[in-house]
């Protein structure tokens, strides 16, 4: 009887281990089935297939209509620049060369600092872009008696060249870019007879690379 209870008791706790295994198994299985049902994959998929570029890509671009912009470090600038090469991801062009980026200079820690709102397709098409260039700190301060020739041809803002003509008189400012607050250009022109004016000197061909800060997207 001893053996018997022995041999018993042994069935009976290896019946308990396997029971407890095998009713574990569905649970270490199942987990992944959540992740993997179709729902989310499609849903995964679909964001993943509407990336054009990813954030952190770089845009390298040019201004056509100067080599230099000059602004005041207060003033905001309305700027329209071309995107100097074909962007390619996964193997695939995602932006020609050609197409236009528009955007703002902006104001940013005491220079200026170009912020991306929309991408226009060399045909028509348009998409909305979050992407800025570096901030830009290179200042100059002009007087009377500085040499004009680094205006000459340059685009300027409105509020640069508003209070440059105070200085200069009649000269030759080159394009003049809209976009000014009118705060800031009001109390340029108020401020008439000053000699001298503290400006923003933006390089066209280096300082207006830009950098993406969020995924470019495919609109749905």
């Amino acid at each position: 009887m001893l053996i018997y209870n022995r041999w018993q008791s042994k069935a009976a706790l290896l019946m308990a281990l396997g029971m407890t295994s095998t009713a574990a198994v569905p649970l270490v299985i199942s987990a992944p089935a959540v992740a993997d049902s179709p729902h989310v994959v499609g849903q995964l998929f679909s964001q993943s297939s509407r990336v054009l570029l990813p954030a952190g890509s770089r845009i390298p671009v040019r201004y056509d209509e100067a080599e230099r912009i000059i602004v005041t470090p207060r003033e905001t600038a309305s700027v329209t620049l071309t995107v100097a090469d074909n962007i390619r991801y996964r193997g695939t062009t995602v932006i020609p060369a050609g197409s236009r980026i528009e955007g703002e200079l902006r104001p940013a820690s005491g220079g200026t600092q170009f912020f991306a709102k929309e991408l226009i397709y060399r045909n028509g098409r348009r998409l909305p872009i979050n992407a800025r260039s570096q901030v830009i700190t290179d200042t100059e301060t002009i007087t009377k008696g500085s040499n004009p020739n680094i205006l000459r041809g340059a685009a300027i803002g409105a509020a640069a060249a508003a209070v440059l003509s105070e200085i200069f008189g009649s000269i030759n400012l080159g394009t003049v870019l809209t976009g000014a607050g009118v705060g800031v250009l009001g109390e340029l022109l108020l401020n008439r007879g000053r000699r001298e004016v503290e400006v923003v000197v933006v390089d066209a061909d280096t300082d207006l690379n830009l950098t993406l800060q969020k995924d470019l997207v495919r609109p749905r």
